[in-house]
């Protein structure tokens, strides 16, 4: 029994059984009432009247299982991994039968040549044993190599890692090196200044001896003039007798011991301070010597922080330029990989559309065929129960009513005295509903079939009295 006719026909709502006493009619909405015209056999001697009962015209209420498409496709997809690893293993039998085969027929040539092969076995040991023996002292000779080449590469190791250690003590020194150019630029930059503090310092000494030269030439000058040119007037008298010439030499005396004692002492500073700025000149010359030897020293080290830093400079542009067509060959990959996965998406959004059109037609397919297997059992069921009334003893009139609704909703009932019963089926799609009742006697079938939104539910059932 299929899996839609599961239970009993009396535990599903409309399955009944007619009968022509008045009781209802079944599924087709169909009543007979209790004074039509009898035969005397029971039988209906003309086409009775028909009612229609108009509730059995609202749309039913059919449940939809949603566990069938699954299963069927579990059953499926169980049936096809079945069938894959049934092909498989014949595939691999087939494969086995065909190595067996193959070695059945080496075995056999090899039995047939083991007689030739034995008698030159004998022959042909010396040979293997000569082949043998240079086998070995290549191997000996490649062991021996081996050993040579593992000496070298660890030599090489070594002065890798000897090379190693001087780039990085290179690079320290590198960085020394900047941190101490960087600590006399700030020394030369403070020597410099004071260098021309110092300039400006002799400058101005030089300046201040000058003019105290031309002070102390002023003032001797001054004083030779004034010893020179001095007139005396003297009032005689002429009636005493004077020695004017002892007076005069006394004075001259005088005067000169003052100008000698202004020249000692002028010549006494000016020599002092001519010693102080000659100490201090030597001083400064000492400093401005040294501080020209740093300067020289300072100069030499910066050429050569120059062209290191050129170089550094010249690495540093090497490696921008190479991260700038880094970058570029990046982005470009970037930009590839962009694409290649925005036409991904775009073929698996077409597969994903593919798929659901596909599961679409399935389902229009699963349901058209579930529809066409409700038709075959409908007209199995049919044929039988005509069967059924072909050899019962009794074969009455038919009648055929029609009734038409305005929901587009038909209603074909079938109707006769026999001991075998047919019932129709029912369909529904789109809103659209069709029933068909073929009565027969007391007995009846009834089948049903609704498809709404893409599912189906089935029931059916069977009763031949």
């Amino acid at each position: 029994m299929p899996w839609y006719l599961w239970g009993s026909w009396r535990e599903r709502p409309g399955w009944w059984l007619g009968s022509a006493g008045g009781r209802p009619g079944g599924f087709g909405g169909i009543s007979y009432g209790a004074g039509g015209f009898v035969s005397p056999g029971g039988f209906p001697l003309g086409i009775q009247e028909v009612t229609i009962n108009r509730s059995l015209l609202q749309p039913l209420n059919i449940e939809i299982d949603l566990l069938i498409g699954e299963v069927k496709t579990e059953e499926k997809e169980q049936i096809k991994t079945l069938n894959n690893k049934f092909v498989s293993f014949i595939d691999k039998v087939r494969f086995l039968e065909l190595q067996n085969k193959a070695l059945e027929t080496k075995w056999c040539l090899l039995q047939e040549k083991t007689a030739t092969s034995k008698a030159s076995a004998n022959e042909l040991h010396p040979f293997f044993e000569s082949y043998i023996g240079c086998l070995q002292a290549q191997l000996g000779r490649l062991k021996m190599g081996r050993g040579r080449l593992d000496g070298e590469l660890g030599m090489m190791q070594a002065l890798v890692q000897e090379y190693k250690r001087r780039y990085e003590d290179e690079i320290n020194k590198h960085s020394e090196t900047e941190n101490d150019f960087m600590v006399l630029k700030k020394d030369v930059d403070t020597y410099y200044m004071t260098k021309v503090d110092l300039e400006i310092q002799v400058e101005s000494l030089t300046n201040e001896f000058n003019f105290l030269k031309a002070i102390y030439e002023a003032e001797y000058n001054q004083v030779l003039s004034e010893s020179s040119d001095i007139s005396v007037v003297l009032s005689m008298d002429n009636n005493r007798h004077l020695d004017l010439d002892s007076i005069i030499t006394v004075a001259k005396a005088q005067y000169e011991e003052i100008a000698e004692k202004s020249k000692a002492e002028a010549q006494t500073l000016y020599k002092t301070k001519v010693n102080t700025l000659e100490t201090m000149a030597g001083k400064h010359d000492d400093d401005l010597r040294s501080t020209k030897h740093e300067i020289a020293e300072l100069n030499r080290v910066i050429h050569r922080l120059r062209a290191e830093t050129e170089s550094v400079n010249k690495q540093n542009a090497n490696l921008q330029a190479e991260i700038v067509d880094a970058e570029q060959r990046g982005e470009l990959t970037l930009k590839d990989a962009q694409t290649k996965l925005a036409e991904f998406r775009e073929a698996l959004q077409q597969a994903k559309e593919n798929l659901a059109h596909l599961f679409r037609n399935y389902q229009d397919l699963m349901n058209i065929k579930l529809g066409l297997d409700v038709e075959i059992a409908t007209y199995q069921k049919m044929l039988e129960g005509e069967e059924c009334r072909i050899s019962g003893e009794f074969q009455s009139p038919v009648y055929i009513s029609v009734v038409k609704h305005m929901s587009s909703n038909k209603i074909i009932s079938v109707g006769g005295n026999n001991s075998s019963g047919r019932g129709g089926w029912r369909g529904n799609r789109g809103g659209q509903g069709i029933q068909q009742s073929i009565q027969q006697g007391r007995g009846y079938t009834t089948v049903g079939k609704g498809v709404q939104s893409g599912s189906t539910s089935i029931s059916m059932g069977t009763n031949c009295v």
